[in-house]
């Protein structure tokens, strides 16, 4: 199976069955992101090289107002859309059903965006079962967070240090807690 193929099926839900071929094309994807990630997160590199490595893994180009902080992790890499702006850092991201993080974002150190869930049926626990996380404009997720599948985080939210976000989160909220929920508005003015 092409890996274009398998990307856009992951990006529409599409359930991966072991050892059928997205399954197996998601596990050649992931060799070639641990490749890369290893090539990132193993030694220094200066900001436009992580950019450039950061690109390569995506198959996507950043431009030069993106900042990594390796080191970074993804079992995917080929769907994680980052627009402009954009600050990561210390991560991990399983993006098989597509992380799409816009303008101006701040993701914390040690967050983890999960887009693959498992069957809970113990015949099908292999089984992947994808689906998107979307981080709107001006967001920013604290450290230690955690975004399940099928979550939009809206713009100018803020997620706390430590929240399991399992919930669509509205704009300009900040949640917490585990499961997260809304603790209040962002100020206007702060």
């Amino acid at each position: 199976m092409e890996y274009q193929e398998a990307l856009e099926r992951m990006r529409r839900g599409e359930k991966a069955a072991a050892g059928l071929p997205v399954h197996q094309a998601m596990c050649q994807l992931a060799q070639e992101a641990m490749k890369l990630t290893v090539q990132l997160n193993n030694s220094y590199h200066e900001p436009e090289e992580v950019r450039s490595l950061f690109s390569q893994i995506t198959g996507k180009p950043v431009g030069s107002d993106f900042t990594l902080f390796p080191p970074f992790y993804t079992d995917c890499g080929k769907n994680i859309t980052v627009g402009k702006n954009v600050f990561i850092n210390c991560c991990c991201f399983q993006d098989q059903g597509s992380i799409t993080i816009e303008d101006g974002s701040l993701i914390g150190h040690h967050v983890v965006l999960a887009t693959i869930n498992h069957s809970l049926n113990p015949t099908e626990r292999g089984d992947n079962c994808p689906a998107p996380i979307v981080i709107g404009k001006n967001v920013w997720i604290g450290a230690n967070a955690t975004v399940t599948p099928s979550v939009t985080i809206g713009d100018g939210a803020v997620v706390a240090a430590g929240a399991v976000v399992t919930k669509d989160v509205p704009a300009n909220m900040v949640v917490g807690g585990v499961p997260a929920k809304i603790i209040k508005r962002v100020p206007e003015n702060e």
